[in-house]
């Protein structure tokens, strides 16, 4: 993979992340996760109607259209302190203008609620070009066994914010689209043991990340 500072160009696909100022937990209760993936469907489109905020008070007063969109999401993550998303950039700066749409956005409602002010994300996301099938699946199962090797599960099929779910079939979410991923796996099953033999080696990872970094 390419460096942090990838130009963004159309139809490629770039692992995109970023982490709260101070690693404070933002995604905190089911309410923050479920308002960020709102926010993140509605800012897909090319061209919102309005700000998420009027929109999500009188959703019946604007047009929600979906295609074109800025950007194809095909899978992603929220953890309590940062995001993962693997995209694939469907308009020119795609990816730059939706991470920052729904990074302020977010960002207004998290400072609204708790009395706050000023950035709530790191200032510059990170994006990492993703060159190849092999990175492509190796990033998804990254990303999906996010919430198993920080211990917040002990599978990821029981973690509700990422699109493992979707991809394994227990769930439907317009906004992911898993065939690029799943289309290098025979089956839901070969993808979920692709996954899983993963999981202790990963946590293992981790382990010796965090004590480097003590």
């Amino acid at each position: 993979m390419s460096t942090k500072r990838a130009i963004l160009e159309t139809e490629e696909i770039y692992h995109v992340y970023n982490r709260s100022e101070r690693g404070i937990k933002i995604f905190d209760s089911p309410r923050e996760n479920e308002l960020f993936l709102d926010t993140i469907r509605y800012y897909l489109q090319v061209n919102p109607p309005a700000k998420f905020s009027f929109y999500r008070k009188n959703p019946e007063k604007f047009p929600f259209i979906i295609q074109p969109k800025l950007a194809t999401i095909i899978n992603y993550s929220l953890m309590p302190t940062h995001f993962h998303f693997t995209l694939r950039q469907e308009q020119e700066a795609g990816i730059k203008k939706f991470i920052e749409r729904i990074s302020n956005s977010f960002a207004h409602y998290f400072n609204i609620s708790r009395d706050g002010r000023g950035g709530v994300f790191e200032r510059n996301f990170k994006a990492i070009h993703v060159e190849n099938d092999y990175q492509l699946i190796h990033l998804s199962r990254y990303i999906h066994l996010n919430s198993v090797t920080s211990y917040l599960v002990e599978n990821p099929e029981d973690y509700p914010y990422s699109s493992y779910r979707t991809y394994i079939g227990l769930e439907s979410q317009s906004m992911v689209d898993p065939t690029e991923v799943m289309s290098q796996f025979s089956s839901i099953e070969q993808y979920k043991k692709f996954v899983m033999n993963q999981k202790n080696y990963q946590r293992e990872l981790k382990k010796i990340k965090d004590f480097l970094l003590e």
